[in-house]
């Protein structure tokens, strides 16, 4: 028997575990796979992450999964079905094979704060999917992914959020969200870089979304250099 859906770290019907200070490469599925939302309260964290997915497509050097809800006093001491929040923080992550994303939260994902982490390559910066919500995506930089986020609809009060980041984008616009409605995904003050200096986002230019009141504080410009990359890396993660 032969087991594919392997990583370095897997968790399932576990809660407040730490994972920090690895370096994993060369694996044939995610480098680091959460199963399920059991309890929450975890923290990963200065990781070095690449070469993931070897053997096969999807994923990256992160996934998860959250299909069944649990029962936990996690959260606040209370019993509830709401896990505590997971911090995925100050990793370096490369995914750098069959590329998807760099942080890939699937089915159902929620509670996640991902920041302060440098992400290379990759399909899109953050995705949510197939009913996940309260994912948030801050102070991060990417480099060289194709589009900043693709999520799914949420309800209100569980809209996703995407700030505070630097995005060196291989594609020119910001990706696919929530534009209108009750539950707007949360979008504002990133640093968009592109080939051209320009970017659409909800099917019109950067300017005239942001004349709507959109993605206030949001700047576009041409690709910087790789060196100035590297330099907001090293100030990131301290290197």
């Amino acid at each position: 028997l032969y087991e594919k859906q392997s990583s370095f770290f897997v968790q399932a019907k576990t809660a407040q575990s730490t994972v920090s200070g690895n370096v994993f490469f060369n694996g044939p599925r995610a480098g680091i796979n959460a199963n399920d939302g059991f309890g929450g309260g975890d923290e990963i964290s200065h990781n070095l992450v690449f070469s993931t997915c070897r053997e096969s497509g999807d994923h990256g050097p992160f996934n998860s999964w959250d299909r069944q809800p649990f029962l936990t006093t996690v959260r606040d001491g209370s019993a509830s079905m709401t896990m505590a929040w997971r911090e995925i923080h100050h990793n370096f992550f490369i995914d750098n094979y069959s590329p998807q994303e760099d942080v890939d939260n699937d089915d159902g994902s929620a509670y996640y704060k991902t920041h302060h982490n440098f992400l290379v390559y990759g399909g899109q910066g953050m995705k949510n999917d197939f009913g996940g919500h309260d994912n948030h995506h801050y102070s991060n930089v990417y480099a060289y992914v194709g589009r900043g986020l693709g999520v799914c609809s949420q309800r209100p009060g569980h809209e996703d959020r995407f700030y505070d980041n630097k995005l060196v984008l291989t594609g020119n616009d910001v990706g696919g969200f929530a534009c209108d409605g009750a539950a707007k995904t949360v979008v504002h003050d990133n640093e968009y870089f592109t080939a051209s200096g320009s970017i659409a986002e909800c099917k019109m230019s950067l300017p005239d979304w942001q004349k709507r009141g959109e993605d206030k504080g949001s700047t576009v410009a041409k690709l910087p250099a790789d060196k100035e990359i590297i330099g907001w890396a090293r100030k990131l993660l301290g290197f």
